[in-house]
């Protein structure tokens, strides 16, 4: 099985590049059903349940550091002249993103996961989230819509969920390489056009703006990062097929984790541009 998922592309386990299971056949073994069963003494196989755990740790880890920063910018309003006071929340939310960005970019390119680099990842990203969520509540002048984006991002958690359960999608290799090709073109361009706009050639921070442009710039990545989520299940669920070491499961939930700030990040956008002036 071979993945095409950026995320998952390293997993040497999952491609069959490598690792002691991939070449080592007395790690396997086959059961009655002809499923592979990983053996290798003092180890686990993937499971639901570990996918759950290790998924819950990473994005509670996440709220945890979201929820810390939130309260350590504290009040963004100067209360004398009734504006909002950026500075110091724009430097928390650009330090949590560019150093979320490298460990999101070493551990999609990793090809033995490393927990604690999942959970680093985690925290700088929360620490992100925290700070944008005040840029923005700030820039709307209500802390509601933060409520708002979280409940629309667990609402597209679930419902994706359900239609990958329920509908029995089917994930083909055509949509895999077009899911990849697609991921690594729209990197390219946020990057471009980030540069642009902070050398000002962009006005309005270009594709990124908070105008009609931006919203439907916005629109279209949230439903690129639905798609994602169903490349997340379908590895998920492959992987505990193909009985993959439990420590995949990390992989898992970096892979989700990944999706949902990208999702909660855009829903929260999209909500301050439709009630911005």
């Amino acid at each position: 099985m071979k993945s095409s998922n950026p995320v998952f592309a390293r997993s040497a386990e999952f491609n069959g590049r490598g690792g002691a299971i991939a070449n080592d056949p007395s790690q396997w073994q086959v059961d009655l059903n002809g499923s592979p069963t990983h053996t290798q003494p003092g180890t686990g196989r993937m499971t639901i349940d570990s996918v759950v755990e290790k998924t819950a740790m990473t994005l509670g880890l996440l709220v945890v550091a979201a929820a810390v920063t939130w309260f350590a910018i504290g009040d963004v309003i100067d209360p004398t002249t009734g504006e909002a006071v950026m500075g110091k929340a724009a430097t928390f939310a650009m330090a949590g993103a560019l150093i979320g960005f490298v460990l999101a970019m070493v551990n999609s390119f990793k090809k033995v996961v490393s927990p604690a680099l999942v959970l680093a990842y985690a925290v700088f990203e929360g620490v992100f989230i925290g700070a944008f969520s005040k840029v923005i509540a700030a820039y709307v002048g209500e802390t509601s819509i933060v409520f708002q984006a979280v409940l629309g991002t667990v609402v597209a958690f679930a419902g994706t969920l359900a239609a990958y359960k329920f509908f029995n999608i089917q994930v083909t290799d055509k949509f895999r390489k077009v899911m990849m090709i697609s991921g690594f073109a729209i990197v390219g361009v946020l990057l471009i056009n980030m540069v642009l706009s902070l050398t000002g050639v962009f006005e309005s921070g270009g594709l990124r703006g908070f105008n009609t442009l931006g919203l439907l710039v916005s629109c279209a990545l949230v439903v690129y990062a639905t798609f994602c989520l169903i490349l997340d299940f379908d590895y998920a669920e492959k992987g505990i097929q193909a009985g993959l070491p439990e420590r995949e499961s990390w992989r898992v939930a970096f892979g989700l984790t990944v999706t949902l700030v990208w999702i909660y990040i855009e829903i929260l956008r999209i909500l301050a541009i439709l009630r911005g002036d």
